[in-house]
């Protein structure tokens, strides 16, 4: 037993070693966050729900009225469904965020990041068991 423990052990340490040898932390720079411009997230987004489909035309929108420093507010999919628990994050460099919204119909969990001037994100119900992915364009007055 103490023969089987020591082995054991001893993979385990060297497995252990190997692994953390192994692992590269990126050399991001986290302060880069504080100059990113989370602001160019406020406006109209139209949402293409069906982006791998050019003849389809299945639209939402996403509204967001206010940005913090890591918060948003506004509407998603349609006016009178308000966003709630919105979040924001930027700690690698890429503006993220995150959302809580429903209807009568369930709750919805969204996240997307920004990139090029899109969103990108996907859109999970578990009342009515999906996941959508989508792209929005931001809407020009």
């Amino acid at each position: 037993m103490k023969t089987i423990l020591f082995i054991t052990s001893s993979f385990l340490l060297v497995f252990s070693s190997n692994l953390n040898a192994n692992l590269k932390i990126p050399s991001e720079n986290i302060s880069e966050s504080a100059t990113m411009d989370i602001t160019l997230l406020k406006g109209s987004w139209k949402i293409d729900l069906s982006p791998e489909n050019d003849s389809d035309y299945n639209f939402a929108k996403m509204i967001i009225t206010n940005v913090g420093d890591n918060s948003l507010e506004g509407y998603f999919y349609r006016d009178e469904v308000k966003i709630r628990e919105g979040r924001i994050n930027t700690q690698s460099g890429i503006i993220y965020g995150a959302l809580v919204s429903g209807d009568n119909s369930g709750i919805y969990n969204t996240s997307f990041y920004y990139k090029d001037g899109f969103l990108y994100g996907s859109t999970h119900s578990v009342d009515k068991d999906f996941l959508a992915v989508w792209k929005a364009t931001k809407e020009t007055k």
